[in-house]
């Protein structure tokens, strides 16, 4: 947690709750120790995705699908999510739990290793959200500009990771690495010429950029 805990208690006592099978999936996650994105993330980003109705999202990271179908309700009619998941157990649950939520045809789930995979696409998309490996984000960042749309989103998860990447004295030793990649993706994401980034203090840290040129 990167703000007060009592912000982060209230925000998520006071933003409208998970419902369905978004709650069943919270649930699930909590209970078996799966990270997925925490609430009040979750609200800003469906909040952005709502907002800017994108046609194609490309998402890293699917864990057990909940953000996938999250997004998958903000698209525009015959969009469609790609997901990109490297744990193969993980994958075959989130696939169950998009089929029970009905989103299939929205969900293209995509098997193997992020950036692997990122070279090997040739698509145009109008959102992209960061959440796989923390330590890869400056690696995936050039296939994510080549693959944005002109005035695309590209929204980047736990970017401030606990607060170490603001303070050297929270950095854990076998974090340095992972805190490390961390700033130099945001130096270069606040820097890029091509895109306009804000950085956000909720949950673990969000990083919101339009690409530009």
């Amino acid at each position: 947690m990167i703000c007060f805990d009592y912000i982060a208690e209230y925000i998520r006592n006071t933003i409208k709750a998970d419902d369905g099978i978004l709650l069943e999936l919270r649930e699930f996650a909590a209970s078996n120790g799966i990270p997925i994105i925490r609430p009040e993330t979750a609200k800003l980003v469906y909040v952005l995705a709502l907002a800017t109705r994108p046609y194609r999202i490309l998402e890293t990271g699917t864990a057990i699908g909940y953000s996938s179908i999250l997004l998958a309700r903000t698209l525009r009619d015959g969009g469609i999510v790609d997901t990109i998941e490297s744990d193969d157990k993980m994958l075959e649950m989130a696939r169950h739990n998009i089929k029970m939520s009905g989103c299939q045809d929205k969900i293209n789930s995509i098997a193997g290793d992020t950036a692997e995979v990122l070279r090997c696409l040739d698509k145009k998309y109008d959102f992209i959200l960061l959440d796989a490996a923390k330590g890869q984000y400056i690696e995936l960042l050039p296939d994510c500009i080549r693959m944005l749309n002109t005035g695309g989103l590209l929204v980047s998860d736990n970017v401030l990771f606990k607060g170490m990447v603001a303070n050297d004295k929270l950095v854990a030793r076998r974090k340095r690495t992972i805190v490390k990649n961390l700033r130099e993706y945001l130096g270069n994401i606040c820097n890029n010429p091509a895109l306009e980034t804000s950085i956000l203090p909720v949950g673990d840290g969000l990083a919101v950029s339009v690409k530009m040129l």
